[in-house]
């Protein structure tokens, strides 16, 4: 729609629905008013009242949050910051992404990164607020893997969403002996056609596009697809977890793996 149109329509209905919600809101702040001096019949029951109505109060702050975005946003056609909206009353630290995809051009959740060796190890990870630059990246996590490793990659392979030319200087400086970053946009000089077109460089991309691999066995496999647990922190305890439980599969495989060869060497 057209953002006419958009406003022609959906104006009406977002003032029915946050009427719905004001209503709603307010039947629960009542309720909270009847029930500040009522007992439960033991202590039990006393704290099981006590958390229904932090509850209920908790739900209520968001809700007039919710609704004041939604009339600056739609009625007073306010441009709100990202940082002032909430997209879940569940989870209130969901971030809105766009990675630029066409398909789906906005998503919910969570942003990770994650670095992976050629073993199949997840070396880094980690669960990014908001909805940072790819490129914003590659400096960190060069140091991370010196102080895990104590040297250089040899191969920095990425999407071109990390290209810029500061980080293909960054990876020189540190001793990456192939830095596999495509060029973003832009008119390609002679001498960057070439080298992206180089046997090195092809082979560094299809080890990049091993992480594609890895990320759907997280999903998949590792339980990464979605989090039921609820709060930022256990979030990040269920990222971790996937990570520890494929870097454990991956060890047990290895271990298998040398295991046979000595066993058909014998």
């Amino acid at each position: 729609m057209t953002t006419r149109q958009r406003y022609n329509q959906q104006t009406g209905t977002y003032r029915v629905l946050i009427g719905i919600t004001n209503e709603v809101v307010g039947s629960a702040r009542a309720a909270l008013k009847k029930t500040v001096k009522m007992h439960g019949k033991d202590m039990f029951a006393d704290l099981a009242i006590k958390e229904i109505r932090e509850q209920i109060a908790h739900f209520c702050d968001l809700g007039i949050q919710v609704i004041d975005q939604a009339r600056r946003r739609i009625l007073d056609g306010e441009q709100v910051p990202n940082s002032e909206k909430i997209y879940s009353i569940f989870e209130p630290h969901t971030d809105l992404i766009k990675r630029g995809k066409v398909r789906t051009p906005i998503e919910f959740g969570h942003k990770v990164f994650l670095a992976e060796s050629a073993q199949g190890l997840i070396t880094q990870y980690e669960v990014l607020k908001g909805n940072p630059s790819d490129e914003i990246h590659v400096v960190p996590s060069l140091r991370r893997h010196k102080q895990v490793f104590g040297r250089a990659p040899e191969i920095y392979g990425t999407d071109r969403g990390f290209f810029s030319e500061q980080n293909l200087a960054s990876c020189q400086q540190a001793g990456v002996k192939v830095v596999c970053i495509p060029q973003r946009g832009g008119k390609k000089t002679k001498d960057r056609e070439a080298y992206e077109s180089s046997v090195p460089f092809k082979k560094a991309q299809r080890f990049r596009a091993g992480i594609e691999g890895r990320i759907s066995v997280l999903f998949r496999g590792r339980g990464m697809k979605r989090c039921l647990a609820q709060g930022p922190e256990r979030f990040e305890v269920l990222v971790g977890a996937a990570v520890l439980v494929n870097n454990l599969m991956r060890i047990a495989a290895m271990l298998a793996q040398r295991t046979s060869r000595i066993r058909r060497a014998a």
